[in-house]
């Protein structure tokens, strides 16, 4: 590849990025229903033309923010194990990173929800480039948990008894992926209940740390 050729698709990575990143700001102002193409064009400071040779609607743009949220998601997961001694405590992290991703990136969050709604079933054999995309995304994402889960069993944190540590990881996805949910939409009525919304997420994923961990071993701290 040549110098010019290099630097031109460096532009046009440095563009598309830019226009991803108005969208998630408009997004996030709008609501995505709301949100128009017009006003992420403006946001970016392009034309609107430019912003559809880039994405052809609205959902290719969710769908770009979607695969950001889960990169971005995937190193807060390998951060979170990789900072824990044993693996139930980098199970345990992997869950709290997760309620922190949800907190301080609700347009992803809100985006990845919104897909999975959308895409309740996601084909491998799909040759729709974007199902790839995000079945790629999501594996890396649940290898972070398989390896934590696989981590605890050698070492004695976790039960041996786990037959299927990337089911098992799955499990604890959508667990922890409804807790959150019900946190945010129910959050006033809990605390009409006198409900403590840290405390519900902290009590929750400790009950669903409770049938992993090897309890000879003793609970987790």
């Amino acid at each position: 590849m040549s110098y010019v050729t290099e630097r031109r698709e460096e532009e046009k990575e440095r563009r598309r990025e830019e226009i991803i990143d108005a969208a998630e700001r408009v997004f996030s102002e709008k609501g995505f229903d709301s949100a128009t193409m017009d006003q992420v064009a403006r946001e970016a400071r392009v034309s609107r033309a430019l912003v559809y040779v880039y994405f052809k609607d609205k959902d290719a743009l969710m769908l770009a923010i979607c695969l950001r949220g889960l990169n971005m998601l995937r190193d807060m997961f390998q951060k979170a194990r990789e900072t824990e001694p044993d693996g139930a405590r980098q199970v345990r992290a992997i869950g709290g990173a997760y309620m922190s991703f949800a907190r301080e990136y609700p347009t992803h969050f809100a985006a990845m929800s919104r897909y999975e709604s959308q895409h309740a079933e996601l084909d491998p054999n799909d040759p729709c480039e974007h199902v790839l995309d995000m079945l790629n995304a999501g594996r890396k994402v649940h290898e972070q948990t398989v390896l934590a889960i696989v981590t605890g069993m050698a070492d004695g944190s976790l039960r041996p008894d786990i037959t299927n540590p990337l089911q098992t990881s799955i499990t604890l996805w959508g667990f922890s992926h409804g807790l959150i949910q019900l946190a945010q939409t129910k959050c006033a009525f809990m605390a009409s209940l006198g409900i403590d919304y840290n405390q519900f997420m902290e009590d929750g994923m400790d009950l669903a740390m409770r049938a992993l961990v090897n309890q000879p071993q003793g609970g987790v701290q």
